[in-house]
């Protein structure tokens, strides 16, 4: 199946400045911090660690929860998920042992047992040592055999120094266990290589000035020949600079072998293409908004907006399903898959050999079924029947085990109690539990319940409480508030041992906020705060931080909050717009300075998210730009800033400048930026336990928490 959606996944679009821009603030005093790895620059980081370090870090508690989070990172235990590729299943391992991991394989029969016997492919510290590097592990994209031969030999690994988006790509021998000395490799650069045959690739990449959008991903593809120089690939397409991605692909499903041309304009925003026999590209001629995929007979489309074709009108968050010969024909037939209600959001889809899966969130609740096109491939109703055996708790995952061949789907559920369980499962067949994660926290004493805040608006938004079932309902729990709210991003119920093991275990309560922007209910919900509308998801989360005050499940000393990425501009927010809410505040690979955030690294990619701050958009956007709406006068809750060096797609400026404003003003502040990471904040076990272990001790200190008598 390809889409015009995966370019999409991790970027977004820019557009032009416009007309009628005001003026910008005065010079920043701190623009000095925005040069990542300058002398001075690490010598001011590493100046601010080493004080948060000195403050938090240094106690025997520390360093026994950062070994706890570092055991349940580091365990052999956990499931370790596959993906079939031949006849081998194969898993990307990291342990105590294997700090940059494993890549390594198995057969079915292996991995039903407890302990499967693992064959190791690759071993990225091995790798490192051999090289002097320190590769991350971007994942392999492995060359489908043309039959009678069904052995792989060949596969494109992609690898980043210390974690960054931007990577490079190598040829790996499948079969021998071999890098090719003289095979296909891109240099490092945002962008990837993806097959067509064995000696053919799509090649996206840097290919020098001009080549890269405003947003800095590769504004050119081409083909490439395998053994003639990279200068010489013919050009496939060429997007305008202020494009967001441009991609080819490759689809190789077995009698429906096409290519495709993915162009993506901005954020919800792309245009995809087929690629014919002589390079010639025919649009398919639906919504730029709409998520499109071709999957062997079919188009399918996710609408973002309301669509009308065929004399018929389609709400926004429905997905619909067309013959793909016939729409490319000028033909708009389509039959409903799924529309949504005001309860209700498509969650995800997933194709196997005669069926499509479609996963469907109820209330931020998952419900299964199965779906059969009719066999003549036209329009018309597909057969719908309930999942057999699906769990009817938590949150529920299914993904294909090998679409081209079987009807067979990898089945995950769990909540924030309930540790993860894999199943394998055929079609209209009982699952057949495979792995149970094991237990890291003694969850017994607790209960999950969902509430419903009200917002400013009056609009109803749901959280998820994680608190013990004898909790006293008098203001004084140490509660820990998560939300993210943006890109349509679900917040769903799951199990993680570190929050466990970090915060629940200790007696504390955990609660996650649905907000608006994410996708919890569809495309409504996240179009709700986008651009000037941005204020209604923190009016949201500030609601809920009201309801569980309200409700004497805490109070404002002990009530602390925790985001990263969009979720750290939503917690400057609430540090700069609500600060008499909150006890204490993390904000973790943040956006913040809302004026700078489209000149600064992907930054430019995620206007269609938040505006254009060149434009008259300022006029909105400073109103939820936190290094613009810091006072130096008003009170703040003690606060701590982490992110990582190597973070190349939130420039971590953001949060050093609003550390340095907040340090000369003399505020409660702490600072932590990890050398390496990437946008993930960590690039190991180690520094991902380290920093956990940071954030959870500074809100257990600033919250008032009491460790919990025989707490493990």
């Amino acid at each position: 199946m390809m889409s015009a959606g995966l370019a999409a996944a991790a970027v977004a679009g820019t557009v032009h400045a416009e007309e009628g821009a005001t003026m910008n603030p005065p010079a920043d005093p701190h623009a000095w911090l925005e040069d990542v790895g300058g002398e001075r620059q690490l010598g001011w980081v590493k100046q601010r660690n080493a004080s948060t370090e000195a403050e938090l870090a240094n106690t025997p508690q520390f360093k026994q929860l950062e070994a706890q989070i570092r055991a349940i990172l580091d365990s052999d235990a956990k499931i370790p998920a596959v993906q079939k590729i031949g006849e081998h299943y194969y898993n990307f391992w990291k342990d105590a042992q294997h700090q940059r991991g494993l890549w390594r394989r198995t057969t079915l029969a292996e991995y039903r047992k407890p302990q499967p016997q693992w064959e190791t492919v690759i071993d990225l510290d091995a790798l490192n040592q051999a090289e002097g590097e320190n590769w991350v592990w971007h994942g392999a994209d492995c060359l489908k055999p043309v039959p009678p031969n069904k052995v792989y030999e060949r596969c494109l690994v992609a690898l980043s120094r210390g974690g960054a988006d931007a990577d490079v790509t190598r040829e790996f021998d499948l079969k021998n266990k071999a890098w090719l000395k003289d095979g296909f490799y891109r240099a490092e650069a945002k962008g990837a290589l993806g097959w067509i045959d064995q000696d053919h690739v799509y090649v996206y990449t840097d290919f020098g000035p001009g080549t890269m959008t405003s947003s800095g991903y590769p504004r050119v593809v081409k083909q490439w020949r395998r053994g003639t120089p990279l200068a010489s690939a013919s050009v496939v397409y060429e997007g305008q600079a202020d494009d967001m991605y441009i991609a080819a692909m490759h689809d190789d499903t077995p009698g429906y072998a096409r290519d495709f041309v993915s162009r993506t304009l901005a954020f919800y925003n792309d245009e995809l293409y087929l690629r014919g026999s002589e390079g010639k590209l025919a649009k398919i001629d639906a919504p730029n908004s709409a998520n499109k995929s071709v999957h062997k007979d079919w188009l399918v489309l996710e609408l973002r907006e309301a669509y009308a074709a065929g004399g018929k009108t389609y709400p926004a968050g429905s997905l619909l399903a067309a013959n793909f010969d016939d729409f490319m024909a000028g033909k708009r037939e389509f039959t409903t898959l799924f529309a949504p209600t005001q309860r209700t959001s498509l969650a995800g889809y997933t194709w196997t050999r005669n069926h499509l899966v479609l996963n469907v969130l109820e209330d931020v609740k998952n419900r299964l079924s199965v779906l059969t096109p009719n066999a003549q491939g036209g329009a018309g109703e597909w057969k719908r029947e309930a999942f057999v055996g699906a769990p009817t708790f938590g949150t529920l995952g299914v993904d294909a085990v090998d679409a081209d061949h079987s009807d067979a789907v990898w089945l995950t559920a769990t909540d924030y109690l309930t540790p993860s369980t894999l199943a394998l499962a055929d079609i209209g067949q009982k699952p057949e539990v495979l792995k149970t994660m094991p237990t890291f926290f003694d969850g017994s004493a607790h209960a999950i319940e969902q509430h419903f805040a009200t917002s400013k608006d009056g609009t109803k938004v749901p959280y998820f409480l994680v608190k013990p079932k004898d909790l006293a309902l008098d203001g004084s729990a140490p509660t820990l508030l998560y939300g993210y709210g943006g890109f349509e991003i679900s917040l769903t119920p799951g199990y993680s041992g570190s929050v466990g093991k970090g915060w629940l275990e200790k007696g504390g309560v955990y609660a996650v906020a649905n907000i608006r922007g994410g996708g919890e209910y569809g495309p409504r919900w996240h179009q709700a705060a986008l651009k000037a509308n941005r204020h209604k998801a923190y009016e949201d989360f500030a609601a809920v931080a009201r309801d569980l005050i309200a409700n004497k499940v805490t109070s404002t000393p002990h009530l602390g909050i925790q985001g990263g990425s969009n979720g750290g501009l939503l917690t400057g927010n609430m540090l700069t717009q609500y600060p008499e809410l909150f006890g204490a505040v993390v904000v973790q690979v943040p956006l913040l300075d809302m004026k700078r955030y489209s000149h600064l690294l992907a930054g430019a990619s995620w206007m269609a998210e938040y505006g254009n701050p060149d434009t008259a958009d300022w006029s909105y956007i400073q109103t939820f730009s936190p290094y613009h709406l810091f006072d130096a006068k008003r009170d703040y809750p003690p606060t701590i800033f982490m992110t990582s060096t190597r973070d190349d797609r939130v420039h971590p400026g953001h949060a050093r400048k609003m550390m340095a404003r907040m340090l000369e003003a003399n505020k409660d502040v702490r600072y932590y930026e990890n050398i390496e990471g990437g946008h993930g904040g960590s690039a190991n076990n180690a520094q991902a336990a380290h920093m956990s272990a940071l954030a959870f001790t500074f809100l257990w200190n600033q919250l008032g928490g009491q460790e919990v008598t025989g707490s493990k």
